[in-house]
C-alpha cells in the first residue's frame, strides 16, 4: 500500500506493522491510543506535530520498496 498525505494513520498502522515504528518515531506513541487515528491523516498528524509530511510518507513508502 502506497501512503500519501491523505492516508489515515490507523490504516497505515493496520496495513503495515513496520510503519508503526515510523509513526511512533515522528508522532510519539500517543497516536496508538488516540481515537482520532482512525480518521486523522498523515497530513493532519504532521501539522499537529510540526513535521514535514513528505519525510514521513517517504520513510513509510520506502518500507514497501524493501
Amino acid at each position: 500500500m502506497k501512503v500519501n498525505k491523505d492516508t489515515c494513520i490507523g490504516d497505515i498502522i493496520q496495513g503495515s506493522p513496520d510503519a508503526k515504528k515510523i509513526i511512533e518515531k515522528h508522532f510519539g506513541n500517543g497516536c496508538f491510543t488516540c481515537p482520532g487515528m482512525k480518521v486523522e491523516s498523515i497530513s493532519f498528524g504532521s501539522m499537529m506535530h510540526n513535521m514535514d509530511p513528505n519525510m514521513i510518507i517517504n520513510e513509510i513508502n520506502a518500507l514497501e520498496d524493501n
